[in-house]
């Protein structure tokens, strides 16, 4: 059996890029001894001080193929491996095994195929000693602490409904390969719903809704199949779970194009064309479009009780960097429960406090 992790030490995957960078910096800022693993180390080391660098608390290493992280990790043993260099379907369950026996593991993931490959590895984890966490961001851990705590005290509900509305803000550069790739995977599955048990297929951005929100700003949603459908049926037991999303296609043009945009990007030659076009268009700098990030649910029971709640975040990617770091510290330090877990389940609601969040519950 290999030796246990090294205490203290965190790899950053994908260090170099908005929400890496960020993490790498607030560990640092914590105290917490970095490794910031991306493709340029020269641009790694420009995130974090200098005299991090220098002093040893950050070290940098050039590598962007799971497979040779994955030596890596074997070889050095880190405490904890925060993954945000997308790709998460692929990459997640080899890294994550990686970090096994007693090693640690979170990553920012938020489509089903993901969260699916990461939380069929519990029983390793638990065998391991390790705990896996995975879809620590507002992507989940929006709506995930929401169900958790309506549903604190109660008994299994019956239905649960989820939206999902990040507000971000945008910086200049190019869209990125890794989120391209996840809208082309969207497109082609299709929407996704819980009913009576069973995980049936919707049409993506069908059950448009339009909400108003808390602090009195609307925004329109529709459904997708999101990592959160996954998570709010784990933590409420509901058999209906069904989840809308701000991202999702609203405008009638756009979702009626959806059907042929499906067809054709199950043509493998036609994807990799979308992909590589989408992935070097640019982006202009915007503001968030809202004043707030928000994550909503309604919890229903069979005795007719209706409960409802709110999370209010700021920027949806900077809650996303902030709860990452809250969970590669706690990890760090020895508090999660070994298996593997989404963000609420192992750690609780009160996680997205911890991350800067507000909840809202009736």
């Amino acid at each position: 059996m290999a030796e246990s992790a090294s205490g203290g030490e965190v790899w950053v995957l994908g260090a170099g890029g908005r929400i890496g960078g960020a993490v790498s910096a607030s560990l640092v800022a914590r105290g917490v001894r970095v490794v910031m693993v991306g493709r340029d180390a020269t641009r790694l080391r420009a995130v974090v001080p200098e005299s991090a660098v220098r002093d040893g608390t950050v070290e940098t290493v050039e590598a962007d193929n799971a497979y040779d992280i994955a030596a890596r990790i074997r070889q050095r043993r880190p405490a904890v491996v925060v993954n945000v260099m997308g790709g998460f379907a692929r990459n997640a369950v080899p890294i994550a095994r990686a970090c096994l026996p007693g090693g640690h593991y979170v990553d920012a993931a938020a489509d089903i195929p993901a969260l699916t490959g990461l939380l069929g590895l519990h029983a390793e984890a638990l065998a391991g000693g390790s705990t896996l966490v995975t879809a620590a961001g507002f992507g989940v851990l929006g709506t995930e602490a929401v169900v958790a705590r309506l549903c604190e005290g109660r008994p299994t509900p019956s239905s649960v409904r989820v939206d999902a509305l990040a507000s971000v803000a945008t910086v200049a550069g190019t869209v990125g390969e890794a989120f391209a790739a996840t809208t082309a995977d969207v497109i082609t599955s299709g929407g996704l719903a819980y009913e009576h048990g069973h995980l049936v297929r919707t049409r993506l951005g069908s059950d448009v809704r339009r909400l108003t929100l808390p602090d009195g700003e609307t925004v329109r949603s529709a459904s997708a199949p999101s990592g959160e459908l996954l998570a709010a049926r784990r933590a409420s037991g509901a058999p209906s779970v069904a989840v809308t999303s701000a991202l999702a296609p609203t405008a009638f043009v756009v979702r009626a194009a959806v059907p042929l945009l499906k067809a054709l990007l199950s043509i493998p030659a036609v994807r990799r064309v979308f992909v590589r076009g989408m992935a070097g268009s640019r982006l202009k700098a915007a503001p968030m479009p809202r004043r707030h990030s928000w994550g909503h649910a309604v919890v229903s029971w069979p005795d007719g009780v209706t409960r409802e709640g709110w999370l209010r975040a700021g920027d949806g990617m900077d809650f996303t960097a902030d709860t990452l770091t809250e969970v590669a510290v706690r990890l760090a330090r020895g508090e999660g429960k070994p298996g593997a877990h989404t963000p609420a389940a192992a750690f609780g609601p009160e996680l997205a406090v911890a991350a800067g969040a507000t909840l809202l519950v009736d």
